[in-house]
């Protein structure tokens, strides 16, 4: 059985990895996406900070970010390292792009039926997160012990 546990979560792992890698490697594309985000007046001084420390747009700073957390993300649940810890990590990611990218509560028609079946797609994703999150890092089986 940890055979199957193992598998199923790097093949789940995969998603997150071809993502962040695909955000990183388009990140004109992936900055304009972001651009869409509205960033709180409490923490304008904060990104005004960071654009002049770093040289770069807050939406440039997010698209880094997001695609940073999913490959980061991806890797060490595949790679069964820190696996609760990066889970409940995209838990929050997945929850936080589906609230701000598909957000079909303000739209109409198809487009509002697009974005419910992609809430409901990043639902689930949730849910196979909290899985892992749950079952936490696999061990190996213990070895039999032979009397010699």
């Amino acid at each position: 059985m940890p055979a199957f546990i193992t598998f199923g979560r790097v093949l789940f792992a995969v998603l997150f990895i071809v993502s962040g890698a695909s955000k990183l490697l388009d990140l004109a594309g992936t900055t304009q996406m972001t651009e869409k985000i509205v960033i709180p007046a409490a923490l304008a001084t904060y990104t005004s900070q960071l654009e002049s420390l770093t040289g770069m747009s807050t939406p440039q700073m997010l698209a880094i970010a997001a695609g940073a957390v999913e490959l980061i993300c991806g890797l060490m649940i595949a790679l069964n390292f820190g696996t609760r810890f990066f889970a409940i990590l995209l838990i929050l990611f997945v929850a936080a792009v589906t609230f701000y990218f598909h957000d079909f509560w303000n739209q109409t028609g198809a487009e509002a039926r697009n974005n419910m079946i992609h809430a409901l797609k990043n639902l689930s994703i949730i849910g196979a997160l909290f899985m892992v999150a749950g079952y936490g890092r696999v061990a190996p089986p213990p070895e039999p012990a032979y009397d010699v």
